[in-house]
């Protein structure tokens, strides 16, 4: 286990739940805040952020994610200059952002995953320079007053861990070292895109909620985590994951996916038999057209969820223009991601 090291300061930040809305130190986000007459008073508006702790431990891709400036593949090069964009993010009305155990794929969406990027060793053990990075991203964010969606398992990367025994042990250490850190600021997402091409039966829809349970039962000092986990792009969620859900992670990326789909998406969520009170947050879309009065970030706004950017872009189209896509440029630096926030900062009026 990866102990905590020594805080400079007790954490300062605190998430919590009421209702539909998410609080931050006992006030809702985006406190009085309206945008075209829709309140969005309580919403998570974030970004998939992924990659901050990327690294690739096999030695025959790794040279892949080499950067533009000539400068080899360097994780701690990755978290600094991720770290070092987070105010600029917070300034143009980011709250959160979400950050993976086990990343993404650095190249948009792949078939296959060669490369390496897991903070687990095969038995399920937090690896200790994965749990550094991602503490000081951690960290960081307390300080700005930003929550982090802490995603543990990616598909792909699952099949890395050697059987059902090391995914309980992945998640276990997992919240042991949040515990530890004593961070109250992280929402819980066991795995991204639980219906995916995950090897282990623990990780996939039918069972998943008994990785939720898990996470939900663990408590110290007389709290616990809040939890959940995401669908496909265009998926609502199963039943059994909606029931023990604290809220509910949405995709809203899918060629064919329009935005009168994510307000329909909101709404047969809703209506789950299973349904009870509590935030909708889409944490993962890669539609854009931020310039036109319809698309999916307004949709999810006008629905009453929560909307989150995912940017990528596919290796032939270059690395540097994307969040997901790696080496990340962790600035606002494309069009595409001053599209966003420029929508984002018109929404929420910014953050101080």
């Amino acid at each position: 286990m990866v102990a905590a090291r020594a805080l400079a300061a007790a954490p300062s930040t605190a998430v919590a739940i009421r209702g539909e809305k998410f609080f931050v130190n006992g006030q809702p986000t985006y406190a009085g805040r309206s945008w075209e007459g829709q309140s969005i008073e309580g919403r998570l508006f974030n970004s998939r952020m992924v990659q901050g702790v990327f690294d690739d431990l096999n030695p025959a891709t790794r040279a892949r994610w080499n950067y533009p400036d000539g400068g080899a593949w360097d994780p701690e090069r990755n978290t600094r200059e991720f770290i070092s964009a987070m105010p600029e993010w917070r300034r143009h009305g980011l709250v959160a952002f979400t950050l993976n155990l086990q990343g993404g794929s650095p190249e948009g969406y792949s078939k296959a995953q060669p490369w390496h990027n897991s903070a687990f060793a095969a038995d399920g053990t937090l690896r200790s320079d994965y749990a550094t990075r991602a503490a000081r991203i951690l960290d960081r964010a307390d300080e700005l007053g930003m929550v982090v969606i802490l995603g543990i398992f990616y598909f792909g990367q699952d099949a890395r861990l050697t059987d059902e025994s090391a995914v309980i042990r992945a998640v276990d250490q997992t919240l042991d070292w949040l515990f530890a850190h004593g961070w109250r600021h992280v929402l819980v997402e066991v795995n991204n895109e639980t219906n995916g091409h995950y090897h282990h039966a623990s990780l996939q829809p039918d069972r998943v909620p008994e990785l939720i349970a898990r996470v939900k039962a663990r408590t110290a000092g007389g709290r616990r985590l809040l939890a959940g986990t995401s669908y496909g792009g265009g998926r609502v969620p199963d039943d059994g994951v909606a029931k023990v859900s604290d809220f509910i992670l949405l995709h809203g990326n899918g060629a064919t996916t329009t935005a009168a789909r994510i307000t329909e998406m909101v709404q047969q969520t809703r209506a789950l038999p299973s349904w009870h009170t509590m935030p909708i947050i889409f944490n993962e879309d890669d539609h854009f057209d931020f310039e036109k009065p319809e698309n999916h970030f307004v949709a999810a706004v006008r629905a009453g969820a929560s909307w989150g950017f995912f940017d990528y872009r596919m290796r032939d189209e270059g690395f540097a223009d994307g969040y997901q896509s790696v080496p990340v440029d962790w600035g606002i630096n494309s069009p595409r991601k001053r599209a966003f926030f420029a929508k984002l900062r018109e929404i929420t009026g910014g953050l101080p």
